[in-house]
């Protein structure tokens, strides 16, 4: 038997269209995609552009941001105007990171910096083409149109079958759900970081997993790191790598989170749980897509998505000098707010016969009943510890079961007020009064615990200071250094020790009109 032609059996040459006003630069990227079996079309302007773009459609679109009679930004704007479902990858210059931000949130599924590198030039547009080509159409419920945020119109969103699988676990039909997922089902489609917001025991990390499902990234691995739960002087190592003979105890080579999480997606937990000084690893890792083991004298280029997550107001450590302001805008340019569950209680019915399915497969026991009283009970209960409270109550009452029916023990579970997120709420019940013959002693409060490290503890009082005169000051740095009783070259030398960053994005040591 035969086999078939090459041009039967050989899938259609993607189509790509570059875009760039460098004639040079123009021919080296066309060369370069041609040889990796690329049709390519190439243009010098706008206008050039979309003669292209009208004429017939393409997998990718490359642009230059600076061209002789507009934006790149123009393009991604109009493709997104359009539903046209080319994935539009950038091209900024070095140092001009607040325009790549911008393009990702305008709808670019990637950026590159200039000078580019071919072969992350060519990585990056085979992601594109793979993204293009993945999406399938999977019927979603529909979702008014009003509802959305920005003319988002959940409704006509594509998803790969994978990722309808991995919507399907966030369990839940309520609209403030279904939001949601038809934000995650939009996000997916590209490369920009996306922030997880929500309290603790929402489903955060289920939200990045479904990030991940719905991308062209799904049969990559995804990467969950709990920034938390890492001793900081194991931080670097832990996420960069390390080389044998590094550190006492390190008999072998070892790749970090970043190296693990290659193609895939790489989930932050508790990002604001993160020490400062790493911080600003992370940022360069994030920058460069390229990391250095520790031991090693060469930089490992590493292809990750970062979805990160924290149940903190990260705005608010920014200004207290606990959060890089550069690594927030470049970690938020997405968010996803992930709803409390005294938010949907109309999910709790779907919600608990999901978790006592999967309570009784862990257990291999059948699945207990789910009666209308229990469910009646639940609703009345505060369950400020969101879906994680509601999982802990189903697991007591299947192992307290000793009939038909469950029974929800709510002994044992915290007050409202205990919860570490919760507003302070006014006392339910008088306090307790002593007797008027015996004065009540007020107790004495313990002393603060001695800092480990005075000059850490001193650092971060002044930086906590300084944050707050500068904001108050509308960071006019004379009227900060005025109010706090020191010199304009005083506010600017601490600005600059302790690595505060104001909206100008410099350090304290340039001055500006306002000092």
């Amino acid at each position: 038997m035969s086999s078939l032609p090459p041009s039967a059996a050989a899938p259609r040459p993607a189509q790509i269209l570059v875009i760039d006003d460098e004639p040079d630069l123009r021919t080296l990227y066309e060369l370069t995609l041609l040889r990796e079996g690329y049709r390519v079309e190439a243009a010098g302007s706008v206008s050039e552009a979309w003669q292209h773009l009208e004429a017939g459609r393409f997998d990718a679109v490359i642009t230059d941001m600076r061209l002789p009679d507009g934006e790149g930004m123009e393009i991604i704007h109009r493709i997104q105007k359009d539903q046209r479902s080319e994935r539009c990858v950038v091209m900024t210059a070095y140092g001009s990171a607040e325009n790549a931000v911008e393009a990702l949130k305008a709808g670019a599924f990637d950026y590159l910096t200039k000078p580019v590198d071919l072969k992350q030039f060519r990585a990056v547009v085979a992601s594109a083409v793979q993204a293009n080509r993945a999406a399938v159409v999977v019927p979603q419920k529909p979702v008014p149109q009003a509802a959305g945020r920005g003319g988002e119109r959940p409704d006509a969103l594509a998803v790969t079958r994978s990722g309808a699988t991995a919507l399907d676990r966030l369990v839940g039909d309520s609209e403030p759900m279904r939001l949601v997922k038809s934000r995650i089902a939009k996000v997916a489609r590209g490369m920009a970081p996306v922030l997880v917001r929500g309290e603790s025991g929402t489903g955060k990390e289920l939200v990045a997993r479904a990030v991940h499902g719905c991308s062209q990234r799904s049969e990559g691995p995804f990467v969950a790191v709990n920034c938390g739960a890492i001793p900081e002087n194991l931080l670097e190592a832990e996420f960069f790598g390390a080389k044998k003979g590094s550190y006492t105890g390190s008999a072998q080579d070892r790749d970090g989170y970043f190296q693990a999480a290659r193609d895939g997606t790489l989930f932050l937990d508790e990002i604001g749980d993160l020490p400062l000084a790493m911080q600003s690893k992370l940022l360069r890792a994030i920058q460069e897509r390229s990391v250095r083991a520790i031991g090693s004298t060469q930089e490992d280029a590493v292809d990750v998505r970062i979805v990160s997550a924290t149940h903190k107001d990260l705005h608010a450590e920014v200004l207290a000098g606990r959060f890089r302001q550069d690594l927030f805008y470049r970690l938020n340019v997405i968010e996803i707010a992930v709803p409390a569950l005294r938010e949907r209680r109309e999910d709790l019915p779907a919600l608990c016969t999901a978790l006592l399915a999967r309570i009784a497969q862990d257990g291999g026991l059948p699945a207990p009943r789910l009666s209308d009283a229990l469910l009646q009970r639940l609703a009345q209960h505060p369950l400020d510890g969101n879906v994680r409270e509601l999982e802990n109550l189903l697991h007591r009452a299947v192992a307290l079961n000793d009939g038909d029916e469950l029974h929800i023990d709510l002994m044992g579970t915290l007050p409202t007020a205990t919860r570490s997120d919760a507003a302070p709420t006014e006392p339910t019940t008088a306090p307790v009064v002593a007797p008027a013959t015996v004065p009540a002693a007020e107790p004495k409060p313990a002393p603060p615990p001695l800092p480990s490290d005075l000059q850490a503890w001193l650092d971060q009082q002044e930086r906590e200071i300084l944050v707050r005169a500068l904001h108050e000051s509308g960071f006019n740095r004379t009227a900060a250094a005025a109010r706090l009783g020191m010199s304009l070259r005083q506010i600017r030398y601490r600005i600059a020790r302790l690595g505060i960053s104001t909206p100008n994005g410099d350090d304290g040591t340039t001055a500006h009109a306002d000092d």
